[in-house]
């Protein structure tokens, strides 16, 4: 049995990964989830840790998206005793924006004005609850999939009548004041074992809402310039609070400044993190050694519980 399992979905994005591995020797064995079945009467798991790299957005790359099968196969795993990196408990969050909201505001975390529904007809009241500008967008999101913005009632209305307005794979869909960030800036934080491993500002994030700063989702986003960015004290705290809260052993959590009020509002958390494109350029160094460096310590670990 290898030291490490990765179980992953998208097929470019884990290169750096993969060869971050190698670079350090690790014996792993990569598991793609698209062809992937489980036994729930195994009582074996792939390897002792289990890194979870599914992304949320694979609902936009095949039909049969495996989601919510994710969680009951790493659920299973985690039960045996595998230690899962980013397991069923931070998935419950990942796989549920109105749940990320909940936990941003139990945090002490101020939100953008939201509703959750399940029935694309309430989006209109709650929109005239609200105010325009508003977005909509689904429950279980991916590279800024479903999400669209409505100036007017007029225009949400009609959205609805013609069955366009976004309804995601859970049947949940929120109604969202849309937040003017300060200097079309969104800032991402990656926490790495509970800890904010380093920060960007994201900015001209105006322009789009998929803002994946990694080399594969780069590409058709030109208008996207990536630096980065030390976050306040009190950023970093609640960044830390939030990962202690939800599991998040590594991962990133999005906020902007509304330019209103000055208030940072927080809106995203992602448990899966490919990094920054151009890493050495960006931050000096290449947070894949870091996250290499931390799975082997937890390797280190399952061994002496294994013993």
């Amino acid at each position: 049995m290898a030291d490490l399992a990765v179980f992953y979905e998208h097929p470019q994005w884990f290169a750096p990964l993969f060869a971050a591995l190698d670079r350090h020797g690790v014996d792993y064995v990569a598991i793609p989830i698209q062809d992937h079945v489980f036994d729930p009467a195994d009582p074996t798991p792939p390897a002792p840790v289990i890194l979870n790299r599914l992304a949320m957005s694979s609902f936009l790359r095949q039909e049969e998206h495996a989601l919510f099968y994710s969680m009951a196969a790493l659920g299973h795993w985690q039960s045996l005793g595998a230690r899962v990196i980013n397991g069923p408990g931070v998935l419950a969050y990942d796989t549920n924006k109105a749940r990320q909201l909940s936990l941003f505001h139990a945090a002490g975390l101020a939100i953008p004005t939201t509703r959750a529904a399940h029935r694309r007809e309430d989006a209109l009241r709650l929109a005239g609850e609200i105010g325009y500008p508003v977005i909509v967008k689904v429950n279980v999101g991916g590279s800024g999939s479903g999400v669209v913005r409505y100036d007017s009632a007029e225009e949400l209305a009609a959205a609805i009548a013609d069955d366009s307005v976004p309804m995601g794979v859970d049947g949940v869909l929120l109604v969202q004041d849309y937040v003017p960030a300060r200097d079309a800036r969104v800032i991402r934080c990656e926490v790495l074992a509970g800890r904010l491993l380093y920060a960007l500002a994201l900015d001209g994030a105006g322009s789009t809402f998929d803002l994946c700063p990694a080399d594969v989702c780069m590409v058709d986003k030109p208008s996207i310039t990536i630096s980065a960015f030390t976050p306040p004290p009190e950023i970093t705290a609640a960044v830390e609070r939030v990962a202690a809260m939800s599991g998040l052993d590594v991962g990133g959590i999005e906020y902007m400044v509304d330019e209103r009020d000055g208030v940072p509002r927080f809106y995203d958390l992602n448990a899966l993190s490919n990094f920054v494109a151009k890493p050495l350029e960006v931050l000096g160094y290449d947070p894949h050694d870091n996250l290499v460096e931390f799975l082997k310590g937890e390797i280190v670990s399952q061994r002496r519980i294994a013993a």
